[in-house]
Formats: C-alpha cells, sequence, structure tokens
C-alpha cells in the first residue's frame, strides 16, 4: 500500500513504520492519523511482521505534535469527537495490538507525538529527544490519552507537573522517570530497536500475544487483571507453540516456534 504522510517497511519480520513530514516536524493530521492506522493494521495482520517500531524521518523530529490548523475553528462537539476518533482509529488501537510496537522516539515527541510514543508498547529514545504535553498552553487538554498514559508511565505528581508546566523533559529525565526504557545516540536509535525486536522474534508470539492483553487488562478498569491472566495462561497450553516450547526445553534444544 502506498502512502502520501508515512513509510513502511517489511524486513525479517520486523515492520518499521516511518512518520515521513518532516517539513511540518512530522505533525499529525487527520490523513496521517488514517493512513498510520492502516499501516499498523496491514503489519499486525501479516503473519510475517513479528514486531513493529515506529519513528520518525529526519533528525529533528519524532512527532512534534498535532496539526493545529485543522483543528483551532472547533467548537465543544468537534472537540470531543476529534479525540474519540483519534483515540479510536490510532492511539488505543496501537496499544491493544497483537504485535509489540516500539517506538524509536528521535527528536521532539510533543503533545500527540508523546501519546503516540506512549500508546506503543515500549519505547526507547535518542540523546537529542525532547517529551513534553504543551497542549494547557493553547487552552487545552491532552485529548488522545496522555493524561490517562503518562500517570501510568512516570506517577500521578510527575504527569500533573508535566501537563500544568506544558515543560519539556529531556531523554535522560524520561529515563529516569521511566517514560523511555532505553536512551542511545541518535545514530544506534534504530540498530537498538532492532536489536530488541530481535530479542522479541525468538520467543513465541502468540504468547506475546497473550501477555500483552494481560498487562493491557490491568489498566482498565471494570477488568480484573488476574483473570485475564489466568485466561491467557490456559489459552497457551493448547497451542503449537507451548508444545514446541516445553519440547524443545525438555530436549535441551533451541525453541522454533510455528507461531500458532
Amino acid at each position: 500500500m502506498s502512502y502520501n504522510n508515512i513509510l513502511s517497511e517489511t524486513r525479517n519480520g520486523l515492520t518499521t513504520i516511518t512518520i515521513n513530514r518532516p517539513k511540518k516536524l512530522n505533525a499529525l493530521n487527520k490523513e496521517t492519523i488514517q493512513e498510520l492506522h492502516e499501516a499498523f493494521k496491514e503489519a499486525d495482520n501479516d503473519s510475517d511482521t513479528k514486531v513493529i517500531i515506529v519513528t520518525g524521518s529526519g533528525e529533528k523530529a519524532f512527532v512534534a505534535g498535532a496539526d493545529i490548523s485543522e483543528f483551532a475553528d472547533f467548537d465543544e462537539y468537534n472537540g470531543s469527537k476529534l479525540a474519540a476518533q483519534g483515540q479510536e482509529l490510532l492511539f488505543d488501537y496501537v496499544e491493544n495490538l497483537d504485535t509489540p510496537v516500539i517506538a524509536a522516539v528521535n527528536g521532539f515527541a510533543l503533545g500527540g507525538g508523546l501519546e503516540l510514543a506512549m500508546a506503543c508498547h515500549f519505547r526507547i529514545a535518542s540523546i537529542n529527544a525532547k517529551m513534553g504535553l504543551p497542549e494547557v498552553s493553547l487552552g487545552v487538554i491532552p485529548g488522545y490519552g496522555g493524561t490517562q498514559r503518562l500517570p501510568q508511565l512516570v506517577g500521578k505528581g510527575r504527569a500533573m507537573e508535566m501537563v500544568m508546566t506544558a515543560g519539556m523533559i529531556d531523554s535522560n529525565q524520561a529515563l529516569e522517570y521511566g517514560l523511555v526504557n532505553h536512551v542511545t545516540t541518535e545514530e544506534d536509535l534504530i540498530p537498538l530497536a532492532e536489536k530488541i525486536a530481535g530479542k522479541i522474534m525468538r520467543n513465541s508470539s502468540v504468547a506475546i500475544k497473550g501477555a500483552i492483553r494481560a498487562i493491557n487488562a490491568n489498566y482498565r478498569d471494570g477488568i480484573h487483571g488476574y483473570d485475564v491472566e489466568i485466561e491467557e495462561f490456559g489459552k497457551c497450553f493448547g497451542t503449537d507453540d507451548f508444545k514446541e516450547g516445553t519440547t524443545a526445553f525438555l530436549e535441551k534444544r533451541k525453541a522454533d516456534f510455528p507461531g500458532k
């Protein structure tokens, strides 16, 4: 599939999705959000894709925010609709994908950009990365899940400060906060993401899907995460991956998971 604002490449079990609007610092407009949805959907449905990496083109930005020109004249109804549609189409969608998604944060990840990174299953960052939710400086609040995911990742107090000050933190502070898992040089960002992806791909994709569902369940109101864990744990026993994994362990050899 061809896109106007993103690039998608699949190689050796890894799909890399690159937001490609460098002149706009990769800002998210409606078309880009739709294209990202389609690219993530295509990758998740591709049995050959075991891990997805999402990053931004150029050296300045992962995603520098949403395209403000598209909603500057919205009223209350259209504002609520914008947030609801965006969350359903991209941010919640990414969080709940069965395929692991790594955000490789290069440069600015602000507003919707940080919200996209936080929707991914985990994040790594280049040393020049800057992250923040500056929405209150525009008279609005984060609307793509930022007020929910940021406290889950860094704690309530730090999230309150980041949102209320509209300030940015650098990559080392993000690492200290637990917002990112690793920090590396700009040159080594994608190679590190690919190295981690390689470690993931050695394991059972079926079990990983179950683990994602169980971990996410812990953060949903009205759902008992332990019950989901028990359910997903039980499902594993009916899979070919479980048979291969346990047989390989007993035979003292490396598992060759069929992915089913």
